[in-house]
């Protein structure tokens, strides 16, 4: 059965129910988070935990989280992913080769696939972490990702508050991703 004439609207009204139940379905599928973190030393450990607690916090539900390591992750991972963490030590004032490997393996064949990617991004550095952040905004930039949360740079010795900061970081980017605000 179709609209009337005149009303504006000519989907038949069988369309329109298989839309709203696919809609439905959507909405209640989990969302996926996808966590790429350079883990080298103790303390980037310790951050990426946090961020993978938070982002599994026990009021956070319908996200599934995967951590996988750059040099593990690839084409599928991303686009696997409806929204994606980025952590890495700052090294000589880049970012880790392990990242800077994932991005070359990913760039071309995730460029015009993955367009908007909400991400958002920890970086560990010893007294500077800021090159590091360049060189990702540079990368980040190409693919066209959505910054959906500020940098979270930890400089220096680590504290509790950096990781608590992580788990905050992890908890807002599945939060986000279930409220479907990104």
């Amino acid at each position: 059965m179709t609209s009337k004439a005149g009303d504006g609207d000519r989907t038949p009204d069988h369309t329109r129910s298989s839309q709203s139940r696919s809609m439905l379905r959507s909405m209640a599928e989990p969302r996926h988070l996808l966590i790429v973190a350079h883990t080298p030393t103790d303390n980037t450990r310790a951050l990426t935990a946090a961020v993978r607690r938070g982002a599994a916090h026990p009021d956070v539900d319908g996200v599934t989280t995967r951590l996988v390591a750059p040099l593990a992750a690839g084409e599928t991972e991303v686009l696997w992913a409806d929204a994606i963490i980025l952590g890495t030590p700052a090294n000589f004032g880049y970012m880790s080769g392990a990242l800077k490997d994932f991005f070359d393996r990913i760039y071309d064949p995730c460029l015009d696939k993955t367009a908007r990617l909400p991400y958002a991004l920890f970086i560990r550095g010893k007294t500077d972490a800021t090159g590091a952040l360049t060189s990702i905004d540079k990368v980040v930039g190409g693919l066209n990702w959505r910054r959906v949360a500020e940098p979270l740079l930890v400089v220096g010795e680590l504290t509790t508050q950096h990781v608590a900061a992580c788990e905050e970081l992890g908890m807002t980017m599945a939060a986000g991703l279930e409220a479907r605000i990104f």
